[in-house]
């Protein structure tokens, strides 16, 4: 298996490519949380998403930007990559797009806008998250799919759920703020064939990378953050050698 990973924005970086893809699977920025101008630029994703100065067990966790659109400026930015993200897709390739309750319209819209026909909406189910005094608890997010036209499911077609359960990782092994389980992605990663290539436009700490590697997957990534590029190429390397 091969990947590649880029350093830069993914609007910018995304025309320069060429190579098809069979899936894009894409944790971005949510932007959610924020009612007012004030909320949504006073604090940095670490004093939104930590508590302890982005230092979890001991060690640092990297900074990322993109937290602070409104809804709309999110809808028409999100459109606008999976519009580029739908151009470097085969047909009856597949989008599968994170997102919390918040932004789950803005979501839906967003993958129609790109061209993308929408599939329906599957339910991360976060078994640690904290309880609410008097609310109830907030322990699931959404991933929001759809393809590239028909699907064709061929003679060996895999059956994939539409709820899955997984807590983010702790101690040493969280090297990402918004980090997602590794058996969580293994299981979306397999929407595409064996030898096929998953795209993320948002790398991380390369956890979709280290998912469709070990699932026979190639992978392509783009991440904005040095922090964490390297994060994520040191994480990837340990696998398989990179391809650039």
């Amino acid at each position: 298996m091969t990947w590649t990973l880029h350093h830069g924005d993914a609007l910018l970086i995304l025309p320069t490519l060429n190579t098809p893809i069979d899936a894009v699977i894409a944790d971005p920025p949510y932007n959610s949380g924020g009612r007012t101008m004030t909320e949504r630029t006073s604090r940095t994703a670490r004093e939104k998403y930590l508590t302890n100065d982005g230092r979890h067990h001991g060690h640092d966790l990297g900074d990322f930007t993109g937290e602070n659109r409104d809804q709309r400026a999110y809808g028409y930015w999100l459109s606008l990559l999976l519009a580029e993200c739908f151009r470097l897709t085969r047909p009856g390739g597949a989008a599968l797009v994170f997102t919390d309750w918040r932004q789950l319209p803005a979501t839906t819209d967003a993958l129609q806008a790109g061209g993308w026909t929408w599939r329906g909406i599957a339910v991360w189910h976060k078994p640690t998250a904290r309880p609410q005094p008097g609310r109830m608890r907030q322990d699931c997010e959404f991933i929001v799919w759809g393809s590239n036209g028909a699907m064709i499911p061929g003679n060996d077609p895999v059956y994939l759920p539409g709820h899955f359960t997984g807590s983010q990782p702790r101690g040493s092994q969280r090297q990402h703020i918004t980090q997602k389980p590794e058996d969580v992605m293994r299981q979306l990663v397999r929407i595409v064939p064996e030898d096929g290539t998953v795209l993320d436009p948002f790398a991380g700490s390369g956890t979709t990378g280290a998912a469709a590697l070990r699932g026979g997957r190639n992978f392509i990534g783009i991440e904005q953050s040095a922090h964490y590029a390297e994060t994520a190429r040191t994480r990837l390397r340990a696998i398989t050698p990179a391809l650039t």
